[in-house]
């Protein structure tokens, strides 16, 4: 597992996800993620983020492999601390941070694209919470900076996906192109950005987090605490039991 981050001479720095084969992060790999926000927050030099990542999409959550073969709550409490630190770590990075989204974004992938401050993708992207599925809550707080209120109830409770293509009408994406075409569209977008004197872009991005309406970190955390409770009553493991039964008659 790898996550890179790249300082380019002209301000942008490229934080790139490569964990194959769907980018399922394990615990060390979200807190990876938020130390690279946080590296970025630091550098005075870094004007803007770009939020990447390899392969055939951009995240699909916490590597549930992990936690079925960790014993106890460990893994569980490490994903949601890891989780919780790499959203808040986009959140409050000192600069804008661009998501440059590819393929499908589950999970907490939803969480790091809910957080970021401006959303391009690819045309084939689609976004989703399937927790409900797996017997976890969250990211609720971050679908919800995507789509309106009526809409992520529905999602949230169907676990049924939404495409890129169709967040456009919504204005929580910028643009979708193809998928050879993304990074060009997420550069054009921070070079704009760079630009700018960073002293104002930093103040910018403070103002605009004080002026939200929703403390997400708060609120994700209020999510977080259900996901313990499930498991504390055994509805995760029975669920993941029989999703994984279903998964296997596919086959």
């Amino acid at each position: 597992m790898t996550i890179t981050s790249e300082l380019r001479d002209d301000g942008i720095r490229v934080v790139t996800m490569e964990h194959p084969p769907v980018n399922a992060l394990t615990v060390q790999g979200w807190f990876d993620v938020a130390a690279a926000l946080a590296e970025a927050s630091a550098d005075m030099d870094t004007k803007v983020v770009v939020l990447r990542a390899e392969g055939r999409g951009f995240n699909a959550g916490v590597d549930i492999k992990e936690m079925q073969h960790t014993s106890g709550f460990d893994a569980l409490i490490g994903a949601n601390k890891g989780c919780y630190a790499a959203f808040k770590a986009v959140y409050e990075c000192s600069v804008p941070v661009i998501a440059a989204v590819n393929g499908f974004c589950v999970g907490g992938g939803v969480g790091l694209v809910g957080n970021a401050d401006c959303i391009v993708a690819s045309d084939d992207a689609y976004f989703g919470v399937p927790e409900v599925n797996q017997g976890a809550l969250g990211a609720a707080t971050h679908m919800a900076r995507l789509v309106p209120p009526h809409m992520l109830r529905t999602l949230y409770f169907t676990a049924r996906t939404i495409k890129a293509v169709d967040l456009v009408q919504f204005g929580s994406v910028l643009e979708t192109v193809p998928r050879e075409e993304l990074m060009d569209a997420a550069l054009r977008v921070a070079t704009d950005i760079a630009s700018k004197d960073t002293r104002v872009i930093r103040a910018a991005k403070e103002a605009l987090n004080g002026i939200d309406p929703v403390d997400v970190n708060k609120s994700y955390r209020f999510e977080q605490g259900f996901t313990f409770e499930l498991n504390l009553a055994g509805v995760a493991d029975e669920l993941r039991d029989e999703f994984a039964g279903t998964e296997k008659s596919k086959k």
